[in-house]
């Protein structure tokens, strides 16, 4: 008897999968040939490559056939970039082919995601991420790597964890130099310490508080998070499930607190930087601190400034302010509004401080006045959760399988020069959904704006930093005349009010400046020179050429978690989203410095603008 096999079907070329894994193929075997002009062939005409570091040792973003042949040319031979293979899946909707993959470089492993379209008769690459994951013979120690935390069996002088932490404790700064100093303990010097805790880089997490968490602590006592959990865990240890939608102030400064502990992350609190100077020749930097009260000099090779870009007040200088005889501060400094019960209370600036601020003196009593000096756009919390980050932060997300970090690579894939496109139709949604609100904040003579091209709050987030509030409620104060809205420039104070330009006065006791924060350099000129923070130039923004971002454009956040003009120094803030994802770009950064890795920087930070 014989038996007849049936012949086997040829795959399919056509599924997403067998088009994607093609692409793969071909540009794998043009990066082998160091091939810029066949990688640009395999790209659309209008094409984006946003690379994390895997392939730059860099943040950066080339635009066109042109920059992506320069990147390929540049780095592919040092590279050698090999492996590409999709870890799911392809997906293929409204003409878009997406492709999760993997690939390995000549030091490490990375993950990326690919948009590909249709064009000339064949798959090319539109939007093209590529992230490195980890360093190749340097995993950290987790999962099926995780150390086992004991030696099992007997022996003379052992050393407990508690001893063996304790000695580090004592030797740190002391007999033994941090590679690593990070300045500031908020959410982004406590991320990046776990980072880099994680990796095995000598790092010290200062801080001027008493304790971790009073960053957010001491301020006003109706601050919350703005946005949802799902967008604000911290790296590795998340919330729990339970954990509220929105954390008050005092509960993220215990998480913070409980997260530096549990976390092992080198951390002093009480700790002042009072001055830093970099020696070239040595390659180290000398960094006076003070550590509760007592002085004590410390030479990290690496100094990041983990301030945050909310953190170096803008405060005005009006003619008066000597004179008048109420409170003023700053909002960072505002106490909250228990003391002001019944006052006349001025506060100058229409964003989430002032906001937040006017809503909680209201709640007491107070007599309160906004000062609108510029346009200001307002979307409501639910509707920026339910539309604006839905897809990718919230409950919904995470059952469909959107991880957050899987959340954050899809982010991250969008390349900021067309980002705006994909956010307009949001926000034209936003609008349409809470026109009632809309309206009725107009008719109270509130100056609303939308961004300058319609894109709404992460624009002008990534752009400026500034110019938006989430409302969680105050904003329908105003909306009802229970606070007060005046619109205008102030003139200067006197004894006893604010006094517009128009000659508008506004008795009050207390007087907020809710005036914002400057660019992060300013930290870098008070603690090292005005020369240093010149040779960064300015931090934060894309050179979007919009206000208060001015060109030309970057491509990236100007200065943020990537090697700076100044050799040796780094920054790292902004919200508990970047914290965490970012700062696992920048601990890679460092670590493979750390390691004496070659780390030839591709398109170093041009500064165009000192601040």
């Amino acid at each position: 008897m014989t038996q007849t096999l049936e012949p086997q079907a040829e795959p399919d070329a056509t599924t997403p999968d067998a088009r994607a894994q093609a692409w793969f193929a071909a540009f794998e075997s043009a990066l082998a040939a160091a091939d810029g002009a066949a990688v640009a062939d395999l790209c659309a005409r209008e094409c984006y490559w946003r690379d994390l570091v895997s392939f730059s040792w860099n943040l950066t973003t080339v635009e066109g056939h042109a920059g992506v042949a320069d990147l390929v040319t540049e780095n592919a031979a040092r590279v050698a970039a090999h492996g590409f293979a999709l870890t799911e899946p392809a997906d293929e909707a409204d003409g878009v082919v997406t492709a999760w993959f993997g690939f390995e470089t000549s030091v490490g492993r990375g993950t990326g995601l690919a948009r590909f379209v249709e064009e000339d008769g064949g798959l090319r690459a539109w939007t093209f991420l590529t992230t490195l994951d980890e360093i190749k013979g340097h995993e950290e120690p987790r999962g099926t790597r995780r150390p086992k935390g004991v030696a099992h069996g007997a022996f003379k002088d052992r050393v407990t964890w508690k001893e063996a932490r304790e000695q580090e404790a004592a030797d740190l700064g002391v007999t033994e130099q941090p590679y690593v100093l990070i300045i500031g303990g908020g959410q982004g010097g406590i991320a990046l310490g776990s980072r880099l805790r994680q990796h095995g880089v000598p790092a010290l997490t200062i801080d001027k508080h008493d304790r971790p968490g009073d960053q957010w602590r001491r301020r006003y006592k109706s601050l919350c998070l703005h946005d949802p959990v799902w967008y604000d865990h911290l790296p590795y240890l998340k919330f729990p499930d339970n954990w509220p939608v929105f954390a008050p102030k005092d509960k993220i400064g215990d998480w913070l607190e409980f997260y530096t502990r549990v976390m092992e992350v080198p951390y002093w609190s009480k700790t002042v930087a009072t001055s830093a100077s970099y020696d070239e020749e040595r390659g180290e930097w000398t960094v006076e601190v003070e550590r509760d009260g007592q002085p004590l000099t410390l030479h990290p090779t690496q100094l990041v400034l983990a301030t945050g870009m909310s953190g170096k007040a803008n405060v005005p200088r009006l003619p008066g302010q000597d004179v008048f005889r109420g409170e003023q501060h700053h909002s960072s400094q505002h106490p909250g509004p228990d003391a002001y019960a019944g006052k006349k209370c001025v506060v100058i600036g229409s964003n989430n401080s002032a906001f937040d601020i006017c809503g909680a003196l209201w709640e007491v009593g107070a007599d309160v006045t906004m000062v609108q000096r510029s346009s200001t756009h307002i979307v409501k919390s639910d509707t920026l959760m339910d539309i604006g980050l839905g897809a990718l932060y919230s409950e919904e997300a995470v059952a469909g399988g959107v991880t957050t970090e899987k959340a954050d690579l899809i982010f991250a894939s969008l390349p900021y020069r067309i980002l705006h496109t994909f956010q307009i139709p949001l926000y034209d949604q936003m609008r349409e959904k809470d026109k009632d609100f809309y309206d009725r904040m107009e008719k109270a003579g509130f100056w609303l704006d939308w961004g300058p091209d319609g894109s709404g709050l992460f624009m002008k987030y990534l752009r400026r930093g500034s110019g938006y509030y989430i409302d969680v409620g105050a904003a329908e104060l105003v909306a009802d005349g229970e606070v007060k809205l005046v619109r205008g420039q102030v003139d200067h104070l006197t004894e006893s009010a604010v006094v517009l330009e128009d000659g508008t006065e506004l008795d009050a006791d207390l007087v907020v400046y809710a005036t914002g924060y400057g660019s992060m350099n300013g930290w870098a000129a008070d603690l090292i020179s005005q020369e240093v923070a010149d040779r960064v130039g300015k931090v934060w923004g894309l050179g979007s050429d919009t206000p208060k971002d001015p060109g030309p454009w970057e491509g990236e956040q100007r200065n943020m978690w990537k090697p700076t003009q100044q050799p040796g120094l780094w920054f790292h803030g902004g919200n508990l989203h970047q914290s965490r994802h970012y700062s696992q770009f920048l601990a890679l950064q460092l670590k493979a410095r750390y390691l004496g890795l070659d780390t030839p920087v591709y398109r170093l930070q041009e500064v165009h603008h000192l601040g």
